[in-house]
């Protein structure tokens, strides 16, 4: 009751602010009505919405939908308000210093408004207005193929240009245009790489989010190498109110069988050896481990009958893991592949120049390529979208990695 107190005084607060800078819009009475009724609907639609969500559903397409209405109306309100507020704080220190000298104009302790100032506010609030907007209708489908090419000293010879297409996040759940989906999947095999890697999360809760994209996603061709998969934080279960626990374990073994289901091999702590010729690399999978999420993954296990100097791929959902535990580990995984973060799927990345979201004051590694003593991590972007139903500057990934055997040429 007091978080619910709390945002609807935040909410009355910034929507005073709004309508401030919007009547600078329109002087005429029935249109400024007509955004207070506007904003009034919405906002009991938003109250409405969030006491009707079940913890035993988790997330649904009326919850995403409910979560961006938030964003796309509040957010641009929200740079409104701090605006308007820094205009109300030059005018008290205005009105304060011409008080005190002894200002002939006594009419008003506080100056007017300025129209410029209201004006500059509504064109900053914008910018987010239609980026929102558009990572909701356009954005969470932009599909990118990012490449990459790595060097390894020690990559076995016949594996030297050996490509690997790495997805991540999947979220079938929040899916609503198949269309977009099958362009995805097409790209995917456009690639043509040596094997495909899938780093977790498939569903964001039930494994029936899944039914409808099985198809579409068991088109994914088989390549050289294979198809492989690991677990993610999602696909235990653990963010709804399940009727029994048996009825968990019956959704946990049922996302399981979904990897089956379109023919990738689900790695659970352990590895398989891939050979070409005469030589071999490892593709460990872990289970889920994060340093705030669900700690299923085994490095030990996984890396049973392995040596030292063999080449190993990890594939853990969470990059956390890497920089906790991975990158210093005394097995030396060569590259681990990642996902999870979805670079919040909000951010600015302009390549050469800037690579921002807020995501990375949470953690070290959330986009893209990392490196320590010559081990790397990729952090894919994910393929899907959850919660926000849309992207801003951090689109949807496709990563293709190329091993090269020998050193980066400077």
């Amino acid at each position: 009751m007091i978080r619910l107190l709390f945002f609807i005084a935040f909410v009355l607060l910034i929507e005073v602010y709004a309508f401030q800078a919007f009547k600078t819009l329109s002087r005429i009475k029935w249109v400024q009505y007509s955004y207070i009724i506007t904003s009034v609907l919405i906002f009991v639609f938003i109250i409405y919405s969030f006491t009707q969500f079940d913890r035993s559903v988790g997330q649904t397409s009326k919850t995403l939908f409910t979560l961006g209405l938030v964003l796309i109306v509040y957010i641009p309100k929200m740079i409104l308000t701090l605006v308007m507020f820094g205009e109300d704080f030059y005018r008290i220190i205005s009105g304060t210093i011409s008080h005190f000298l002894g200002s002939t104009d006594q009419s008003s302790f506080l100056p007017e408004r300025r129209k410029f100032v209201s004006q500059i506010a509504l064109g900053v609030a914008a910018v987010p207005f239609l980026s929102l907007l558009y990572g909701m209708t356009k954005g969470k489908y932009n599909f990118k193929v990012i490449k990459q090419t790595l060097f390894f000293k020690d990559l076995p010879d016949s594996f030297d240009g050996t490509t690997i297409t790495h997805i991540s996040d999947i979220h079938s759940g929040s899916f609503d245009d198949p269309e977009k989906i099958q362009y995805a999947v097409d790209l995917i095999n456009e690639q043509n790489s040596d094997m495909v890697l899938f780093t977790g999360d498939i569903v964001n809760t039930h494994a029936t989010e899944m039914d409808p994209w099985i198809d579409t996603f068991k088109g994914i061709r088989n390549p050289k190498f294979g198809k492989y998969s690991v677990l993610g934080n999602h696909d235990y279960g653990e963010y709804i109110n399940w009727p029994s626990q048996k009825a968990k374990e019956d959704n946990f073994e049922a996302i399981k069988k979904l990897h089956q289901q379109i023919d990738f091999k689900l790695l659970l702590n352990e590895n398989v050896k891939l050979i070409n010729g005469a030589d071999e690399i490892a593709i460990v999978g872990v289970e889920n481990w994060g340093h705030s999420f669900k700690k299923a993954g085994d490095l030990i296990k996984a890396s049973t009958g392995l040596q030292q100097n063999d080449f190993k791929i990890l594939m853990s959902h969470d990059p956390s893991h890497w920089e906790y535990e991975v990158k210093n580990h005394e097995n030396n995984f060569h590259l681990t592949l990642s996902g999870h973060t979805h670079g919040l799927q909000f951010g600015i990345e302009i390549p050469g120049f800037i690579k921002w979201s807020p995501v990375q004051y949470v953690y070290k590694q959330w986009a893209g390529l990392y490196e320590n003593l010559g081990r790397y991590v990729y952090v894919n972007r994910g393929f899907g979208f959850h919660a926000y139903p849309g992207r801003v500057g951090i689109w949807p990934e496709i990563t293709v990695i190329e091993l090269k055997k020998g050193e980066k040429v400077v």
